[in-house]
């Protein structure tokens, strides 16, 4: 293997021309060197405003410490940085971030790189760059968040390499891998339109995100194709957690005039709303038919979900496969990988008792005991 030249990655290349050494950040912040040492050996006994003042100067000169820097000359720490800008609840609250972990951690090892796990959020994101300009991982792997999040154009002046897992908007030098959202919600809501439903409303996940952006978008997209105008009313904005989804719901049933089919952004929300439906004295799907995104096990005593599926450990595994390509001298072009969504459907969703016996209503679909498979959405590699 053999490390590429810095000038392959223009985009994520810091200015290291005067790079400091430990006795210049010494001065800068007006302590001494062992003051310096024990702020980057996270040592207690120093007081909070010195060490925000060493941290400060370290930050703003992307300061790393020598003993690393002759690491990184001489070999890999053959370590990748999975990061999770999200606090440890919001990721262990629901069954789609372990199987993302799991996917990922695997697709590292089949590489025989190690994955480490980051989940950061706010202050604690300045720590994990820390150890990125450290060199303590080869290259970093980012789920995709708020779009906003200071952490990509500070991990870009780093000059580490990553991938994002995840569309972003704006920063299209970056290479990413992402399902095709849009297109899958605009099918989950072509489903309902198909079912003759006509007031469809969606629960989103928080809009500064790239992902809940797109399905919301793709929302919109099958309601405008079927002649149907967008009710601002029928959208409602949540946190992709099922207290969000159920809270979100409860807001759509109180309307004049309430949906007859929801589509949530995902099935943690779409399980909350089922709950709230039920605790206001109705069915599904026979009062409000439902559909979520990730095809996580539908808990016991709920309905069956119709949802959405995308392959993540494929897309980990493309995710690992762009990342350790360009560590070890391949292709350094900038990526975007879509991966298809399918359409399973099943009883929430008030299908499967119209359609058994029926023709089913794509080629090439395929009938399970519970549950029917409709489509999928496109898949493509595209270069920036």
């Amino acid at each position: 293997m053999r490390e590429p030249p810095e000038e392959s990655w223009p985009e994520q290349t810091p200015d290291t021309a005067g790079a400091l050494t430990i006795k210049q950040v010494a001065a800068l912040a007006g302590v001494s060197r062992s003051t310096v040492s024990r702020v980057l050996n996270s040592h207690p006994n120093v007081r909070e405003d010195v060490r925000a003042t060493v941290l400060r100067v370290i930050d703003e000169h992307n300061y790393t410490p020598a003993t690393a820097a002759r690491s990184l000359a001489s070999q890999r720490s053959r370590a990748i940085a999975f990061l999770i800008p999200r606090s440890t609840g919001a990721v262990f609250a629901s069954p789609y971030f372990p199987l993302l972990i799991q996917s990922m951690s695997e697709a590292c090892s089949a590489r025989s790189y190690v994955m480490m796990l980051c989940l950061a959020t706010g202050a604690m994101e300045q720590d994990f760059l820390r150890l990125v300009r450290g060199r303590l991982y080869d290259g970093v792997i980012v789920q995709g968040g708020d779009v906003d999040d200071p952490v990509l154009p500070s991990l870009i002046k780093t000059g580490v390499p990553f991938v994002h897992y995840g569309r972003h908007p704006y920063l299209q030098h970056m290479s990413w891998v992402d399902s095709d959202n849009a297109d899958a919600a605009c099918q989950a809501v072509s489903h309902f339109l198909a079912l003759g439903h006509r007031q469809v409303a969606t629960i989103t996940g928080p809009l500064q995100e790239a992902c809940a952006v797109d399905r919301r978008d793709g929302y919109k997209q099958a309601l405008l194709q079927a002649g149907i105008p967008v009710e601002p009313r029928f959208i409602v904005e949540s946190d992709w957690l099922a207290e969000g989804g159920y809270a979100a719901m409860r807001q759509l049933l109180a309307l004049p005039r309430r949906p007859t089919a929801v589509f949530a952004a995902n099935d943690m929300m779409a399980f909350g709303a089922m709950r709230a439906i039920r605790e206001a004295g109705l069915a599904v799907p026979e009062d409000v038919a439902l559909a979520g995104f990730d095809n996580l096990p539908t808990p016991n005593g709920m309905v069956p979900l119709t949802t959405l599926t995308a392959s993540v450990p494929n897309m980990c595994t493309a995710a690992v496969n762009m990342l350790i390509d360009r560590l070890e001298g391949g292709e350094t072009a900038p990526r975007h990988l879509w991966f298809p969504c399918t359409l399973i459907v099943r009883q929430s969703s008030g299908a499967l008792d119209r359609l058994r016996g029926e023709a089913p209503p794509a080629p090439g679909s395929a009938w399970e005991p519970a549950s029917m498979i409709v489509g999928s959405t496109r898949h493509g590699d595209n270069h920036a």
